[in-house]
Order: structure tokens, then sequence, then C-alpha cells
């Protein structure tokens, strides 16, 4: 059994179990979104105090911080005791793309250049990672959720705003590839 499942399973396994638990999030009148578990933390934490954003029922939201543990607790199960130990297979044009850029292909999850200790304590590493985390904290306050809120639930939803959402986060993942990550490198 264990060997099953250390396997990689094909892409449409996850669609199905996506698209199962969108259909229960449905039904019981909730939505998906990982962005808001902060908002939650935050409310929990006596937040709602100070700042009128943060005043509402969060207990009405610890089932999605339940998710939230049980996707690190799952995180942690897969590369601890799931992991065949080998390196992601990218392709070749991706690889040459990344070599022109001055970073080496990934030896394990992501390349060393960018994702390490060294490289953080760099001033260009910690910029970086500093501007990258701004951005996504401030996109996703901004759109009002993350990716997986508009591109799962909401556009499960049929919502138009999640729609342009997720429309705008592939535009600025293509500028972001094809002209900030060369500029940057």
């Amino acid at each position: 059994m264990l060997e099953f499942i250390s396997q990689p399973w094909p892409w449409y396994v996850s669609g199905m179990v996506i698209a199962l638990i969108m259909a229960l999030l449905l039904f019981f009148g909730k939505s998906f979104g990982f962005s808001s578990n902060l908002r939650v933390i935050c409310a929990a934490c006596g937040a709602g105090k100070k700042v009128d954003f943060f005043d509402f029922d969060w207990r009405a939201q610890t089932w999605n911080l339940l998710f939230l543990v049980g996707a690190i607790i799952g995180g942690f199960i897969a590369s601890e005791f799931l992991s065949t130990g080998e390196v992601v297979q990218i392709s070749k044009a991706t690889i040459q793309d990344l070599n022109q850029m001055g970073i080496s292909a990934p030896e394990a999850l992501q390349p060393m250049e960018i994702f390490s200790l060294e490289s953080l304590f760099t001033v260009k590493g910690f910029l970086i990672l500093l501007s990258g985390g701004f951005m996504i904290g401030f996109g996703s306050r901004y759109a009002g959720g993350c990716t997986s809120g508009h591109a799962i639930s909401g556009l499960s939803n049929l919502q138009l705003p999640s729609l342009i959402a997720v429309i705008g986060f592939f535009i600025g993942g293509l500028i972001t590839t094809f002209v900030l990550l060369p500029l940057i490198f």
C-alpha cells in the first residue's frame, strides 16, 4: 500500500479530488481560500480590537484553519515518509532558460540560487523574497483572495470577479516569467 501511495499519481486524480471537495463546500455553503486563514488567525489573536477588518466572527471559519493545519501535516508526511528523494523532473527547455539566467537545474524541489539560506542572506536574495512576499500579500488582499480561492472556489461559483482575478494572475505570471525574471537575474 505504501508503495502505491508514494508513486506519482496522474494529474486527473487531483482534479477529481478538487471537484469532490468543491461539491462538498458548495453543498455546505462554504467557500474555499487559503489566504483568508491569515485574517482568521489575526482575528483569533485579537486584532479585531484595533482594526475593523479583523472584527468578525472568526469561529465560523475554524474549518478553514483545520484545512490549513491538514495541508501542513499532509505536506510533512508526504515529504518525510512518502518522498522517493528523486529530483523534480522539468523540461530541458526550462533548464536551458534557467541556465541562461544563471540558475542551475534544481537538485531538489527548487533552485538553490533562489531558495537557500545562503541566498536569503544576500541583499539580492533578501530583496527578492521580501518583495515577492509583499506582492503576494498585497495582491491577495487587493484581489479579495488568493489564486486557490479565486481559481477553484470563485470560478466554481461562477463569480465574474474571480474570472477577472484569474485572468490577472495569468497575465502577471507571464509578465513575471518573460519580463521580470530575465531582468532580475
